[in-house]
């Protein structure tokens, strides 16, 4: 074990401690970006509500988000460290030098962008993450009738915004009563913590979107630098793999995902307001 530690604490094992906490960043960026596509559904928030729900309740989700909070830390911490050491190692930058020429811009300011991404994550969970676990929150009743199709394009029927101080888990029940047309019928009613609509509010801020996308940018940069020069670390990038990882580094990750994500501010304010 003390062997394992003298390695992480190594040049090379804090570069594949990098390599590593990078690219279980990655794959949370992705399926936290597959998830926030709920953000764009026209049903009142309901798939977004539900799908915040899962994530912060389901038992292997929560652990494996606090995990996720872990490795930034350590991703964060340690990229600190590499870059002063780098820093320390050459306090003069020389002339024309060629690492400086051969390197891209991303690959020269990743101390850079990662601070401005580290101050996005603080910002971001505090807003959100924090008010969702700790802060009254106001919550939506959805409600449908059973049994018929609804109208088309309708995934419901009515949503109702209901006072909830105490609000701290999800409800689903039915109930019975008669329906416009005086019959009796069966509704599924869920209530949910309104999560879509704090989304909505803190996205007509044109200050806070500004800077949200300012951070997407900077998350395309450090990704695109971050994802194939982890596959480097484990020297993996070799000359048969080395463009499809370029391609799939440059495409989802420093375009796709981080364009996602600034549409969906961009969407609350020109769009959704």
């Amino acid at each position: 074990m003390s062997k394992f530690f003298e390695f992480l604490n190594s040049s090379v094992g804090r570069k594949w401690l990098m390599a590593f906490t990078g690219l279980f960043l990655c794959l949370f960026v992705l399926v936290h970006m597959s998830g926030n596509l709920q953000l764009f559904k026209n049903d009142g928030g309901k798939a977004f509500n539900q799908y915040a729900v899962f994530m912060t309740t389901f038992p292997l989700i929560k652990v494996v988000s606090y995990v996720n909070y872990l490795l930034i830390l350590v991703h964060a911490l340690n990229g600190f460290y590499l870059v002063n050491k780098n820093r320390q190692a050459r306090p003069v930058k020389y002339a024309g030098a060629k690492s400086d020429a051969s390197a891209s811009w991303s690959s020269r300011n990743m101390g850079l962008l990662g601070t401005v991404l580290l101050v996005f994550i603080v910002i971001h969970m505090g807003h959100f993450w924090r008010e969702f676990h700790f802060v009254p929150m106001e919550a939506k009743q959805y409600i449908t009738k059973i049994g018929e199709i609804p109208t088309e394009g309708t995934p419901f029927d009515t949503v109702i915004t209901i006072q909830a101080k105490d609000f701290k888990e999800p409800r689903h029940y039915t109930i019975n009563q008669q329906d416009m047309s005086g019959r009796m019928a069966t509704y599924e009613v869920v209530e949910l913590k309104d999560l879509y609509g704090e989304v909505a509010e803190a996205f007509k801020s044109p200050l806070y979107v500004a800077f949200y996308v300012l951070a997407m940018i900077a998350l395309s940069y450090h990704l695109a630098h971050g994802f194939q020069s982890a596959f480097q670390t484990f020297g993996i990038r070799s000359k048969t793999y080395a463009p499809i990882i370029k391609g799939l580094g440059n495409l989802l990750f420093a375009i796709i995902i981080p364009a996602l994500f600034a549409a969906m501010p961009l969407y609350f304010l020109f769009i959704k307001h």
